[in-house]
């Protein structure tokens, strides 16, 4: 079908992100920036703002992950069919890639807000009759590990999507957002519209950095452009990337009238990395309604009227009984817990304290840090805390799956010598990420400092009322200052102490056992009332940091929508 016209005439956002989690069903994400992408157009279409989502439609998805007994890491294709989720579109295009004439189709889905207003995601396939094979499979996987691959798609992605926009009649585009650096090739066609006039491009175009590790801005050398690009398109770029290559994070820098960071010492962070650009910050958000457990929703509805629209009402929570609290808490708990025993056979205790640790498997996350000294954490947890972790490994990422692996063994050991149980889920996914952050009682993590730059899965914990336990980095900070250290617990000094970055291993895992076993630990078991205060704090923190708040930001200061009519 063909996109019918807008009844009347307004001024809109395109958005644009390698990856939107749009549903579990529709494996086009893979984490956090795929997570956030949707939670950010769930909260544009409650708010009724007029924004339209660019993405790819991966025919195998990221990927199903399987860990084997000896802890290994398998991957498995997913299977779903786009027409069973997504609506064909008519319209298509036709890009040069790697020098064949590819098209471009689309599917549709739909993102109803609460109020009705909708938001179309057009997510672009070149899994199309008529491409040869090797074009075809250009839209195989998310984040293919073939360089050549992975630039091929944010072509599509790029180039490919603003020529689509235009095919199908959006006219009054007034922003260009580009959702991390992959889709930066966008900038290229609309220099190409203009005629080279880099004003008139920058003008329309708005960055969102969330990267504060120099080997996650992608470059590509001259060679790998030069297979990729047409030549309409090499000759648009920068003189020095013509010469060097082409550097994705420069690129939307340098061609963006608005650039955002996603928390504020993100902000610094990468201000440092380019200090030739200016950062504003947005600190990240998640969309309250996904996230918030169906439990807690059903509680806090009885005492807070329009949470659809205003999730920041949820500050004002002291009129909630703090038994009614607890006990919701119990019964999400409980749910969680039969779920593990019903997936992986482990029998757990719904009364003893259970931390979560979820997350990309991947170096920086230090998701070891906890076994640092398995012994004395054995010693401090035997018969008081038992740990569920989950997360999934880039499928080239070999470090990453040995750190699963050393997870695993680390389980046995602890189980063998201390009765200490440690469950790592597999397969983690939206539906497992929202028993999780409500379910457990703490949620764990350990980040090398500043190489988080924002960090939604402990807000989420937060809003059930999970409180963090978290060096102090991305939205921490911020989130442990509001409550005063209320809210939760600080491993490590903030940022505000000099040299707070260069802490050891060591130094953070003393702090971890020290802190659980002199605070925590007590409190849980010895201070119900003061333990309820704390998760009562932590949801004061996770009210704050939702997406309607990081919309109306954007809509603010990056988007230009004036009249907000959709």
């Amino acid at each position: 079908m063909a996109l019918p016209r807008d009844r009347k005439k307004v001024r809109r956002v395109a958005y644009f992100s390698m990856e939107i989690a749009l549903d579990q069903r529709i494996p086009t994400y893979s984490g956090g920036l795929g997570i956030l992408a949707g939670d950010i157009l769930r909260s544009s279409a409650d708010l009724g703002l007029p924004v339209v989502g660019i993405t790819l439609a991966y025919k195998s998805g990221y990927y199903h992950q399987i860990i084997t007994g000896e802890g290994v890491q398998k991957e498995s294709d997913v299977v779903w069919e786009p027409a069973q989720e997504l609506e064909k579109i008519s319209n298509f295009v036709d890009l040069v890639v790697g020098g064949k004439k590819v098209r471009i189709e689309a599917w549709l889905y739909r993102i109803i807000g609460s109020t009705g207003h909708d938001i179309p995601i057009y997510l672009l396939t070149t899994d199309v009759p008529g491409n040869d094979k090797e074009m075809r499979n250009v839209t195989g996987s998310l984040y293919d590990s073939d360089p050549l691959v992975r630039l091929a798609q944010e072509l599509v992605l790029g180039i490919g999507g603003v020529k689509l926009l235009k095919e199908l009649g959006y006219s009054d585009i007034v922003t260009y957002h580009m959702n991390e650096g992959h889709s930066s090739l966008l900038t290229l066609e609309l220099l190409r519209r203009f005629e080279g006039d880099v004003q008139a491009t920058r003008d329309l175009c708005v960055f969102t950095t969330h990267t504060p590790v120099s080997a996650g801005h992608e470059k590509y050398d001259t060679v790998k452009v030069e297979k990729i690009l047409d030549g309409e398109y090499t000759s648009l770029l920068p003189h020095t990337m013509r010469m060097n290559g082409l550097d994705m994070t420069k690129l939307a820098l340098d061609f963006s009238r608005y650039v955002n960071a996603v928390s504020v010492k993100h902000g610094e962070v990468v201000a440092n990395m380019f200090p030739e650009h200016s950062f504003d910050t947005i600190t990240n958000g998640i969309h309250t309604f996904t996230w918030l457990h169906p439990r807690l929703r059903s509680l806090f509805t009885r005492y807070f009227a329009n949470l659809s629209n205003e999730p920041g009402n949820l500050r004002e929570l002291n009129i909630i009984p703090k038994q009614e609290l607890w006990n919701v808490h119990k019964e999400i708990k409980r749910e969680l817990l039969s779920h593990i025993k019903a997936s992986t056979g482990a029998d757990l205790s719904v009364d003893m304290l259970t931390f979560g640790f979820a997350r990309r498997m991947t170096r920086y996350k230090i998701p070891l840090l906890i076994f640092h000294d398995s012994d004395r954490l054995g010693r401090i947890c035997r018969g008081k805390v038992q740990i569920l972790m989950a997360g999934k490994a880039h499928p080239a990422d070999e470090a990453g799956k040995m750190i699963i692996k050393k997870l695993i063994q680390a389980s046995e050991y602890l189980l063998r010598e201390y009765g200490v149980r440690m469950i790592f889920i597999e397969n983690y996914e939206m539906e497992l990420a929202r028993m999780l952050v409500a379910g457990v009682d703490v949620w764990l993590n350990t980040p090398e400092r500043y190489l988080e730059a924002s960090g939604t899965s402990g807000m989420k914990a937060a809003l059930n009322g999970v409180p963090n336990f978290s060096v102090m980095d991305g939205w921490w900070i911020e989130g442990f200052n509001m409550s005063g250290g209320k809210g939760g617990w600080a491993i490590g000094p903030g940022p505000e102490v000099p040299g707070a970055e260069h802490r050891t291993n060591e130094e953070d895992a003393e702090d971890i056992y020290c802190i659980m076993e002199n605070e925590i630990i007590p409190k849980y078991y010895n201070d119900r009332e003061r333990w309820v205060e704390i998760m009562k704090q932590a949801i004061y923190m996770g009210a704050y940091f939702n997406t309607h708040r990081v919309v109306r930001e954007y809509a603010d200061k990056a988007w230009r929508l004036g009249d907000r009519q959709g």
